[in-house]
């Protein structure tokens, strides 16, 4: 997904909220792709070539290996148009740079969105999300307005925008379409924001917070705001602590497991390119023993004296393997003898979905305390 180094869909919402972070970010070295960004990327050109096209698998089976998960991840959303235009009535591009062509403060800022269209009165702005680990809403979508009001400013796409009164966006994002429609008064306020904010990252003391938003910032090792919220963390005695600063505390951790990871991978990175970090160093991870070669390591093994039933052990698949070899086999997978077992208790916001643990033996022990 290609975006302008100041601000994209995907940093706008970063931008909007901590206009000071873009000077930070230009500190920052270039960053390594990851296997997950790689993935996202081959996805989405598999995508741009499946539209109109029948056969998903035939159409890049020769020449792309994909797994059983991707592949049902792009069957999901080539059979989502189905559902968002049943009727087939929508006009779209698709892989459309979107810039703001002559707005002041904004020149040179631009960004790549997976699908623009229209159906009557409405414009269209559909993104393919293709992470299983954080869920993409769609209501209030910072990338999505970055994109609508974006294609509002873009000769190439104003087709899209003329003559309509509403914009929807849309996320597609295995398993669920995630939809939202809004007011071209509520585009035209983003544009504004993201205005005033990259007007106020222009300034030396252009401000820095701490939010969601700095999940995916490259510059948490060298942000104050990170910095100093670990000092004051360190600081902080949690013994006898509040239920409330409880509370805060554990919101706090979660934002500085993000810092941590990143500080770890850029001293990582400087580290192997030979660059010094103070009092860290480069050393082998603790060994594991392996053989040399299997197949002499068994017959040496044999030789002494040790059996087939010894040296080697077979156990059952587990369901998730099971089912795998089930559904390539297409035979009935026997769902009715698997069981979801936790493996224990975590921690999570009260915004998750999941429900919260019933601890029915301390309930129990503190009401039989009450009839005493």
């Amino acid at each position: 997904m290609q975006h302008s180094k100041v601000v994209g869909g995907s940093t706008a919402k970063r931008v909007i909220n901590c206009p000071g972070s873009v000077a930070l970010v230009r500190r920052m070295p270039p960053q390594i792709e990851s296997k997950y960004a790689a993935e996202g990327t081959m996805l989405h050109n598999c995508m741009d070539r499946l539209l109109g096209t029948e056969d998903v698998m035939g159409a890049i089976r020769a020449d792309v290996s994909l797994t059983e998960a991707q592949v049902e991840k792009l069957t999901f959303c080539v059979n989502a148009l189905d559902q968002i235009d049943p009727e087939q009535k929508m006009n779209f591009n698709q892989e459309v740079t979107v810039e703001f062509e002559g707005v002041k403060a904004l020149e040179g800022v631009f960004g790549s969105v997976d699908l623009i269209g229209k159906i009557g009165d409405r414009m269209v702005v559909l993104d393919w999300k293709f992470g299983d680990g954080v869920v993409v809403d769609a209501e209030e979508n910072p990338q999505g307005l970055f994109y609508a009001a974006a294609a509002k400013k873009t000769s190439s796409v104003q087709w899209a925008a003329q003559d309509t009164s509403e914009v929807e966006i849309i996320i597609v994002q295995f398993p669920v379409i995630r939809r939202w429609v809004t007011t071209w008064a509520r585009v035209d306020q983003f544009e504004r924001d993201l205005i005033a904010a990259i007007k106020l990252s222009q300034r030396p003391d252009a401000p820095l917070e701490i939010g969601d938003w700095c999940r995916w910032c490259t510059a948490k090792p060298v942000c104050p705001k990170m910095t100093g919220a670990i000092d004051r963390a360190i600081q902080t005695a949690l013994t006898g602590i509040s239920d409330e600063d409880l509370g805060r505390a554990l919101a706090l951790a979660e934002k500085l497991e993000g810092f941590i990871g990143d500080a770890r991978a850029l001293a990582m990175q400087r580290l192997e390119k030979s660059l010094p970090v103070p009092g860290y160093k480069l050393v082998p991870k603790r060994a594991t023993r392996q053989w040399v070669d299997e197949a002499k390591a068994e017959q040496a093994l044999m030789a002494v004296g040790l059996g087939a039933d010894d040296i080697f052990k077979k156990e059952l698949l587990s369901p998730a393997q099971a089912e795998k070899v089930a559904k390539k086999a297409k035979v009935d997978f026997p769902a009715d003898q698997v069981v979801a077992v936790s493996s224990g208790n975590t921690i999570a916001p009260e915004s998750d979905p999941r429900s919260a643990v019933v601890l029915v033996g301390q309930q129990l022990t503190a009401a039989l305390s009450k009839l005493q």
